[in-house]
């Protein structure tokens, strides 16, 4: 079943999240008609490969004339509008920033997977729960509606000074007639009236500016109190969600909206900004004791220009976290000499910034890590920031080919400390930049969330390890000597992160059974998952009890294995994976003959294994588990087949496939037929062997159990055979023939 088929058979609740992040970038109809293509496209790796997003993009656009000229068969008015939008859009958006669509597309297929897994869990978990409460949602509706509040207030403004202005040049001539007349005639009784007027025009002038005055003033009042209060909340909260979605969890939006409010608040300071300067205007031409416009106006001025200064400050921000192309889902881990790509936004979007602020990158500025280690970045480290480059036209630059390089110690020679200690240093890519605009000069600086520099890619797991234990540990966006000490975490957000990452990086999360048999991994024991807490030591320094390695390091090594061999058979749900030995023969005891599953094993790195239950002629129950299989010999032979020819040849010498049902009681070829890379009975011959008379050949798993034992004999009785072997030899042998030959032992 299609991911999309999946997500479409979801409870309205889930669905309804899934409609929040198709828009126009990326319309719902396009995924719906191509959706098995889409799925099989590498979007993430196109997201950091320009040549690449810009081929499927191409491939993309004829997948939609297809579908054109299909509908248009069919006369379907409204889909062959739609289609003609969508590919006019295609065209025209992401033509000159092709990896755009690339991050859109990758971006919906990650966030379907994890709703698909938040789908399959009991509850909710506590972290997407915090990410998602409801006083933030009406938080930033509140946030919404006062900015827009405020603009309305300060366009008010503009009218009523416009208003004094006019009454201004009123009085100004009224006043300038009077002093033009003669002596004598000023002391006329009309001029009088005149003079008491005037006066009265005065009187009206004061309070007219007093009351702009009071108007600029409380429209500062009100952006002081929304910048210091909920717009802040609303910043913390999103680089928050970023923090969390770099490790896997929910994609963060909201960018967006805050740079609209970003923008309409700046427009509103520099309106009141020009509010006052038409006030000092019109105090040259005209003042008065008691004007109020001398003694306020530098104030309200002075504070304006603070308000500008802090919010162009928090304006600047790291869109998009340094990445390697070539590791996609793993930000903030940089390996030297390797390119990175990173992406800054400024969200007071405004025309007369575009490509006036250069931005430049450093690395460790005026920063102490805890490491002798020094490094400099390589490449292009000073670009423009501009409107052209962002599908959505936002005001943001993109640095794509900078690299880190090592420098040497002073001793001349590189920093050499042991692999935790380097995966454990955390560094800090820093960004500075300048803008000028109407006479102001605000100096701008930002840096990414802490990153981990390796040198060699074997150190990329206990890496990526550093960066989930921080980034769910703390919100200090640079707390750099956080593993001198490192807090322990709460059980049950470390295991909603653990899910994360199978969500995110093979396409299906972990469900509450699973969770439990890692929990239990974990702590060595049945525990409370809010009450818990666990060590940086435990998650991935000690050894498991028993083990040469760590939880972290058997873990990643799982991901691995389903990454690159059985990603199809873990999406299908087949794979149980996370279950003891102990609680694996309670579930299958009671099952029919032939039942089996599929779980990891917990004594080899990146292997799994199958067991089946049995039943004696006594009528007792016996179970058998194979050596487990990992990445080397899964290169030979896919896992599907494996289950299909898998063979044992017991003390009767018949082979037969011991594997009948899958757990619970799934016929085996129902499940994995669609994976099987042929059929069962497309054995070759030696008549097809083609050139030079060899006899193409195909490994075959086969094992023989022995009366006197419940178990495979040894590792060593799996044997790879491949199936024309196999019918050879059934073809010129007797099974006594062939039993001999298998149970001889070589040494």
């Amino acid at each position: 079943m299609s991911q999309w088929s999946q997500v479409q058979q979801l409870e309205i609740k889930f669905l309804e999240q899934v409609d929040q992040f198709y828009d126009d970038n990326f319309p719902m109809e396009i995924r719906h008609l191509l959706a098995q293509w889409i799925e099989s496209q590498d979007w993430e790796a196109a997201a950091n490969n320009e040549a690449m997003a810009m081929i499927l993009l191409q491939n993309l656009i004829i997948q939609v004339d297809e579908q054109l000229d299909r509908v248009s068969q069919e006369k379907n008015l409204l889909l062959i509008h739609n289609l003609k939008r969508v590919r006019k859009l295609l065209q025209g958006k992401y033509h000159g920033n092709p990896m755009h669509i690339a991050v859109i597309i990758s971006n919906c297929l990650r966030e379907e997977r994890r709703i698909l897994a938040a789908a399959s869990m009991p509850v909710q978990g506590p972290l997407e729960k915090s990410l998602q409460n409801s006083v933030v949602s009406e938080r930033q509706r509140n946030v919404e509606h006062k900015v827009s509040a405020i603009k309305n207030s300060a366009q008010m403004t503009d009218q009523d000074v416009k208003y004094l202005e006019d009454l201004q040049e009123e009085f100004d001539f009224r006043y300038k007639t009077i002093q033009s007349l003669e002596q004598n005639d000023k002391n006329s009784a009309l001029i009088k009236q005149e003079m008491l007027a005037l006066q009265a025009m005065l009187n009206t002038l004061d309070y007219k500016r007093k009351e702009v005055l009071s108007k600029i003033g409380r429209v500062i009042h009100e952006i002081d109190m929304l910048m210091s209060n909920m717009l802040t909340e609303e910043l913390l909260d999103w680089k928050r969600r970023q923090q969390i979605a770099c490790i896997g969890g929910p994609l963060h939006g909201g960018l967006d909206q805050l740079q609209n409010c970003f923008t309409l608040l700046a427009e509103s300071l520099f309106q009141v900004r020009r509010q006052l300067e038409k006030l000092d205007e019109l105090l040259t031409r005209l003042t008065y004791d008691g004007d109020p416009i001398p003694v306020q106006r530098p104030q309200l001025l002075e504070k304006v220009n603070f308000l500008l200064y802090n919010l162009f400050r928090n304006s600047f921000v790291v869109e998009r976290q340094p990445c390697m192309p070539t590791h996609p889902q793993r930000p903030m881990v940089l390996k030297t000499l390797i390119q990175f790509t990173v992406k800054l936004r400024l969200l007071i979007k405004l025309p007369e910034l575009n490509y006036q602020i250069r931005v430049k990158a450093t690395i460790d500025k005026n920063v102490s890590t805890v490491s002798n280690r020094r490094f400099v970045l390589c490449g292009t480290h000073v670009k423009a920031m501009n409107m052209d480059e962002s599908a959505n036209g936002s005001l943001s630059v993109e640095f794509r080919h900078l690299q880190p390089k090592e420098m040497k110690t002073s001793a001349g020679s590189k920093g050499n400390e042991g692999p935790h200690m380097v995966t454990e240093e955390l560094h800090s890519i820093s960004f500075e930049t300048q803008v000028c605009l109407y006479g102001l000069t605000i100096n701008l600086e930002t840096s990414s969330l802490p990153v981990v520099m390796i040198s060699n890619v074997s150190q990329l797991p206990n890496a990526w390890a550093s960066i989930i234990w921080y980034n769910l540990s703390t919100n200090d966006p640079q707390n750099l000597s956080f593993f001198n000490n490192p807090p322990a975490a709460t059980l049950s957000q470390l295991l909603e992160v653990l899910s994360w990452q199978f969500s995110s990086y093979v396409g299906r999360g972990l469900n509450s059974e699973q969770l439990n048999m890692l929990a239990e991994k974990l702590t060595g024991q049945q525990v409370s998952y809010n009450d818990y807490q666990l060590s940086w030591a435990k998650f991935c320094k000690e050894h498991l009890p028993g083990k040469s390695f760590t939880f972290w390091v058997w873990l990643e090594a799982i991901l691995d294995l389903i990454k690159k061999h059985i990603l199809p058979l873990w999406i299908d749900g087949y794979i149980m994976g996370f279950v003891s030995k102990e609680k694996e023969r309670i579930l299958l005891k009671d099952k029919t003959p032939g039942t089996f599953l599929l779980r990891f094993s917990e004594s080899n790195l990146g292997g799994i294994t199958f067991t089946w239950v049995d039943q004696l002629e006594n009528g007792d129950v016996t179970f058998h588990s194979v050596e487990p299989y990992n990445k080397g010999r899964l290169s030979a032979l896919p896992f599907a087949d494996i289950l299909r020819d898998y063979k044992v040849i017991m003390a009767d010498n018949v082979p037969e496939n011991p594997l009948k049902y899958l757990y619970p009681d799934i016929p085996k070829d129902k499940a994995f037929g669609k994976h099987y890379s042929c059929q069962p009975n497309e054995v070759s011959k030696p008549s097809d062997g083609g050139g030079k008379g060899y006899v193409p050949s195909v490994f075959i798993p086969v094992s023989k159990i022995l009366n006197d034992s419940t178990e495979p004999h040894s590792p060593s009785d799996l044997l790879p055979m491949s199936p024309s072997v196999y019918a050879v030899l059934r073809e010129h042998l007797s099974p006594t023939a062939i039993e001999t030959a298998v149970s001889c032992k070589f040494s």
